[in-house]
């Protein structure tokens, strides 16, 4: 497609790109570090999909996800080429989405830029099959803003563009690299339900006895670290699919949170966050060049992307039977939710299409604190069906495969942010561990009067403090109770 374009380079050399281009500097273990400037999170409002006989049968249009007319989308892409193409270099990368021989895409990324080809390189997987759903080409301009938006319908000079039609994805002036990622997962996310799979936003991991553990939960609440443990290998730490022959993970890497990251409290992410091929992203150098994962000034959302092979104790193929245990991660920062509850399918359900969290610091642009949200299926931002749809498919999973639902408090205890600690992540790894030895009997305990799920008791190694339900009468609950019900009512009217 373009003249100057560099085809499936190595990792060394995107690497050296980089240097040579001074778009980047590597650490003290050979880390390469770039600073992605005005974005460091995910542009929220300036998504958009190209209006088609496809998207509107499938697209919720009520999800912010802006239209284009195939027109305007033209405009678009005619303008984002020809930057690419007067870039000194371009790079073309092809990988693969989705550890699975028949429910996989592949995808080229042309990119103007090296540190975005490693990223691609690191996260995606290799080729590993014939038979795709589906081709897909991310059309990827970073460093480029678009200076004729308004005339074809784009609010701002940076967007991302779906188009189902084309198997197309647009992105100019973001050089966050998690939008490549999240536009590709979110293809993934719209078309597998057309097979009956259900795309997870969440992560997974498997123990020795082949029990599968899944973990959802928006970005911040824990899916990489809880994923990620000793003696448990990982199958994958963001979005995975499910069907009735098991588990598998969209991607070849991850893509972790730095932010207070220590080698003591997340040893296997602090290595592979530090050593050589691994891509820091808005991650402080001190002078000699260590990275300092406690100095947030740049972002508290800065990211570490490396490949699976960094890590030790990865599932050789990202792939697992149907899981034994899913668990719902929500950082409440409200104090009212235990740390752990077990969920009746009625209540797991209630819990997906609700989705509920506290937003963290620097997650999305203008996100300074914590703040109370709900995002159907863990993840609405790349869930572009209808949340009924995927509800759907988890309850048709759940009632043939009788898998546990828990929900995981990883925000704050009584009291609520500011007033108490956030639960410590040596409780929350002992209470996950304690469920997946089967110690824990998820129809026994206190019932919560509020919210009727059921609040285990004497869990090893847990203050039985911690496990309380709440006063009836408490305000805070009851608020968020309602808000619960709201949201359940909105997205009845919405389907």
């Amino acid at each position: 497609m373009f003249s100057n374009t560099k085809k499936n380079l190595t990792q060394a050399e995107l690497v050296e790109e980089t240097l040579r281009l001074n778009l980047g500097q590597l650490s003290s273990g050979g880390a390469l570090v770039v600073d992605t400037g005005k974005f460091t999170g995910r542009s929220a409002n300036d998504k958009y999909v190209v209006s088609c006989p496809y998207s509107e049968k499938h697209i919720n249009w009520a999800n912010n996800t802006a239209k284009l007319e195939r027109a305007q989308a033209q405009k678009a892409k005619e303008e984002i080429l020809k930057a690419i193409e007067e870039s000194p270099d371009s790079y073309t990368t092809t990988k693969q989405v989705g550890a699975h021989a028949k429910w996989c895409i592949k995808a080229d990324l042309i990119t103007q830029s090296p540190s975005h080809a490693l990223f691609f390189n690191n996260m995606m997987r290799d080729l590993e099959t014939k038979n795709y759903l589906q081709e897909w080409t991310v059309i990827h301009a970073p460093f480029y803003l678009l200076q004729n938006h308004l005339a074809y319908g784009v609010e701002r000079s940076t967007a991302i563009i779906l188009d189902f039609e084309q198997k197309e994805i647009l992105i100019a002036g973001t050089s966050y690299a998690g939008e490549v990622k999240k536009a590709l997962f979110s293809v993934m996310n719209t078309i597998l339900p057309d097979y009956d799979v259900l795309p997870m936003h969440a992560g997974a991991s498997i123990n020795e006895d082949n029990n599968v553990s899944v973990f959802f939960g928006l970005s911040g609440t824990g899916k990489t670290t809880l994923s990620t443990d000793v003696g448990f290998n990982l199958i994958g730490d963001d979005e995975h699919g499910l069907a009735d022959d098991g588990i598998f993970n969209f991607e070849g890497g991850c893509y972790a949170k730095t932010a207070k990251l220590s080698a003591k409290d997340e040893p296997q992410i602090y290595e592979a966050a530090t050593k050589w091929g691994t891509l820091l992203e808005n991650v402080v150098l001190q002078k000699d060049r260590q990275p300092d994962f406690h100095d947030l000034s740049l972002t508290e959302n800065g990211r570490a992307s490396y490949p699976l092979s960094s890590i030790e104790g990865v599932h050789p193929t990202q792939r697992g039977p149907v899981p034994k245990n899913l668990f719902f991660l929500s950082a409440d920062a409200s104090g009212v939710l235990p740390p752990v509850a077990s969920l009746n399918p009625k209540q797991a359900m209630d819990f997906f299409l609700c989705g509920y969290t506290s937003k963290l610091a620097g997650t999305e642009l203008g996100i300074k604190e914590p703040k109370s949200a709900f995002s159907y299926c863990f993840g609405a931002p790349f869930m572009q069906r209808a949340p009924i749809e995927y509800a759907k498919l988890l309850a048709r999973l759940m009632e043939k495969h009788k898998f546990n639902v828990w929900l995981i408090n990883t925000g704050w205890g009584k009291g609520g942010y500011g007033k108490t600690d956030r639960f410590p992540l040596k409780v929350t790894r002992q209470i996950i561990r304690s469920i997946q030895k089967g110690s824990v009997d998820p129809k026994a305990g206190l019932v919560d009067p509020i919210f009727g799920f059921i609040i285990p008791q004497n869990i090893e190694g847990i203050n039985p403090e911690l496990l309380q339900v709440c006063d009836q009468q408490d305000e805070k609950a009851q608020q968020l109770k309602k808000q619960f019900d709201e949201q359940l009512e909105k997205i009845s009217v919405n389907v």
